[in-house]
């Protein structure tokens, strides 16, 4: 592991493997660099690739320093870039996909080379745009009494889990930890998507970097809605559909689609 100092001094924990162009992963909620199939996607990429995996504030072994404003996450994604030398390019996953094109407009494009997003769960549906509004209120509510547990669980059936399964998972030893990291789903959900996740077409139209739209085929069918709209709004960006795949998209099925667009 490795630390560096961000522009407001809060330490950064990331890891670093590879050799050639820099590729930074950027998370999405509730994950850190250590997570799921994180590892093995960053040793496939790691073939042809210099990767930079990261705990975003507040997660894994990063620091957080308040008040959270998205800036400082911006500028904790350029100081990874000043550390891989210069300029990089960005993976997103989900809402780390919106990170990272708020952070390809904010640092331009000699800071980043190209992006590429998997999933970014805007949702223009006005019924969806209802639930998420009522899932932004009763978190800030839970989070603002520090019922951390109540807060996951908010998430957890936002994004589709059973009510009896998220009951099982708050006795599973995981679930603590995962309450320690509930804060940042405010910084996901309420700073960066904004209040009602709809898609920020003004940003989208600013990012002037290639940009690599991707989707799972047996994913939710708003993500490729989002993406086809995304792809109109950001000038030549390209979209890609991996059969098969989910929003928890497999490594050995993705990494080649990165690997040829970053390379």
């Amino acid at each position: 592991m490795n630390t560096l100092k961000s522009k407001d001094g809060t330490t950064i924990a990331f890891d670093k493997a590879g050799g050639g162009p820099a590729v930074i992963l950027v998370d999405g909620a509730m994950t850190s660099r250590s997570d799921g199939s994180k590892p093995e996607l960053a040793r496939l990429l790691a073939e042809h690739l210099t990767v930079y995996t990261y705990d975003r504030r507040g997660r894994g072994d990063s620091a957080d320093t308040k008040p959270y404003a998205v800036e400082r996450e911006i500028e904790d994604i350029d100081a990874l870039i000043s550390e891989a030398g210069g300029s990089a390019f960005l993976y997103g996953h989900s809402s780390g996909g919106c990170l990272a094109m708020d952070a390809a407009v904010a640092l331009g494009d000699k800071r980043v080379r190209k992006l590429a997003m998997y999933e970014a769960p805007y949702n223009d549906d006005p019924a969806a745009q209802k639930i998420y509004r009522e899932y932004i209120h009763n978190l800030t509510d839970a989070l603002g009494s520090n019922r951390r547990g109540d807060a996951v669980a908010l998430f957890m059936a936002l994004v589709g889990t059973p009510a009896e399964q998220i009951e099982g998972m708050r006795h599973a030893p995981f679930w603590a930890s995962m309450e320690m990291i509930a804060p940042t789903l405010a910084y996901d959900h309420t700073a960066i998507m904004g209040k009602d996740g709809s898609i920020p077409k003004e940003l989208a139209a600013r990012v002037r970097v290639p940009t690599l739209l991707i989707v799972g085929g047996s994913g939710a069918p708003f993500m490729l809605e989002t993406a086809k709209t995304l792809r109109e709004l950001i000038p030549g960006a390209e979209l890609h559909t991996l059969d098969g795949q989910t929003h928890n998209v497999q490594p050995d099925v993705i990494a080649p689609v990165l690997v040829e667009f970053f390379a």
